[in-house]
């Protein structure tokens, strides 16, 4: 299973946004790409990077931070946040991202997703973002009538390399949120998931482990709560899987 370090950039800033709030992040000590390259010397074998600024309001004045990671990484980059045409998202990839990550506008738009899916294959991911089990857009502040596994499985049939499966519920540490939404989207989907929102712990990442069609996990708040560290994290996650006889 992949770990996917998350490096998310408000206003230049590396931040994490707790239950979604745009308005009030988690500021951290540390500029983005110093953290990307402090997550790349821990062994860090691909990045996560969202900008922020771009979901909510657009405008480039994260570009130049996202570039600079790219640029300085020596792993592959997927890149997310606020992309929403063609053009967008072939920029990206000719900055030198790995991958791009694609929300609204991929759910909205079908007929935009099928073009960069037959455009770029194999580089477009899409993230589907529920709580309560209705899938959210526009930076989680609108509920759609869909159930993630009805979108996930639409957005599966029109190219999608992967699904990023955020849980709100258990990213807000709802009482009664489990694994079970992010097994079910696992288990109906025939294309791979990675997991986001639900690591807390290292007992999380041993349990994603283990779950079928979970490709991989998203993880940004927990290292930098210093709850685990990164090496922890990805000695788990390249145990090999076992099986009862």
């Amino acid at each position: 299973m992949q770990i996917y370090p998350d490096i998310e950039i408000q206003q230049g800033r590396s931040v994490n946004l707790h239950r979604g709030h745009m308005e009030k992040p988690i500021v951290y000590d540390i500029s983005p790409l110093e953290l990307a390259r402090k997550y790349e010397s821990e062994g860090a074998e691909v990045l996560h990077v969202v900008d922020l600024d771009n979901v909510m309001r657009g405008g480039h004045q994260n570009h130049d931070a996202v570039c600079e990671i790219i640029k300085s990484a020596q792993i592959p980059v997927q890149v997310g946040g606020g992309i929403c045409s063609i053009e967008g998202a072939k920029w990206w990839l000719e900055q030198g991202a790995e991958r791009v990550v694609l929300g609204t506008a991929a759910i909205e738009d079908r007929r935009f997703l099928q073009e960069v899916c037959y455009l770029y294959p194999g580089q477009v991911v899409v993230s589907i973002d529920a709580r309560e089990g209705h899938v959210m857009v526009n930076g989680w502040t609108e509920k759609t009538i869909y159930t993630p596994e009805e979108v996930g499985q639409d957005l599966a049939n029109s190219g999608v390399a992967e699904i990023i499966f955020t849980d709100i519920d258990l990213d807000d540490d709802h009482p009664e949120a489990t694994l079970a939404s992010t097994t079910q989207m696992a288990a109906v989907l025939d294309i791979p998931v990675i997991s986001s929102g639900s690591v807390k712990t290292l007992d999380d990442i041993s349990v994603l482990q283990l779950l079928p069609g979970i490709a991989g996990a998203i993880v940004g708040r927990a290292l930098m709560a210093n709850r685990f560290t990164l090496p922890e994290a990805l000695a788990i996650s390249h145990q090999a899987k076992t099986k009862a006889e």
